[in-house]
């Protein structure tokens, strides 16, 4: 691919992202909670997060281990890290899922497996493409160091937040309840406030424009389903926490 192509694919990348955070701003994206019946045929919740998530890890690898050049500690680190979120996301997560679960419309699974696949081939080509700036040094650069911290932060509270939404379904026989530990003490949704950490985090310690726009996604899908899920939450459950915001501890 060209220089030319890749800046091209990358703006456009971009601009739908912006066009899809206006979206969800009015409408929440048909699944989980939210889902619809009239929104079209559907699949099991369980295969349908395995088959939408599974070729953001299967993409990237093949993609890295193609290039002769992926092969030095820091690219090796970096298909680390995005392995260790999306393996999870795709094949342990999904496990989590009661039976019972609300099935996942066909159109948003098709939208995500897009998404996952043109996503993963973007950040694995750049770093391919790359290796002359991720040399050793890369190791001791504040950015790098940072970004995993940020990662690693993120994928604590991410991962903290999605067991404590399990417990609730495994302990109460329920889909949902009123989350009551960890940071869901101050905010609806931890877990995608670890997300947008996750991808944050990526983008400092890769430094990348094609990391920058995924972080850029993860904020317009997270940012307005976490203010559906607190709207959600409050109009579901007459007890729900006043004091709690959506996001941000104490500020929104």
């Amino acid at each position: 691919m060209g220089e030319t192509t890749f800046r091209f694919i990358l703006f456009g990348w971009i601009l739908i992202a912006l066009v899809i955070f206006i979206i969800l701003l009015f409408i929440a994206a048909p699944y989980g909670r939210h889902f619809k019946k009239n929104f079209g045929p559907s699949v099991n919740a369980k295969l349908g997060w395995i088959l939408m998530e599974s070729p953001a890890p299967l993409i990237f690898a093949i993609f890295f281990f193609s290039s002769i050049h992926s092969y030095t500690i820091i690219p090796v680190l970096f298909l680390i890290m995005w392995q260790i979120h999306y393996l999870d996301r795709a094949f342990i997560y999904p496990l989590t899922l009661r039976l019972s679960s609300k099935p996942l419309p066909i159109a948003v699974l098709v939208a995500g497996i897009i998404f996952n696949t043109l996503n993963a081939y973007l950040n694995s080509y750049y770093i391919a493409n790359n290796i002359s700036k991720y040399s050793v040094s890369w190791l001791f650069d504040i950015r790098f160091l940072f970004g995993i911290g940020l990662f690693i932060f993120g994928f604590i509270i991410n991962r903290q937040s999605d067991y404590i939404l399990y417990r609730i379904r495994l302990h109460t026989g329920q889909e949902y309840g009123i989350p009551e530990n960890g940071l869901y003490r101050w905010i609806s949704c931890p877990n995608y406030l670890g997300e947008i950490f996750i991808w944050l985090g990526w983008t400092v310690a890769t430094w990348s424009p094609v990391a920058a726009a995924f972080s850029l996604w993860s904020i317009a899908n997270l940012v307005p389903r976490a203010r559906s899920h607190h709207r959600w939450y409050k109009e579901t459950f007459q007890d729900y926490p006043v004091e709690r915001r959506i996001l941000l501890p104490w500020l929104w």
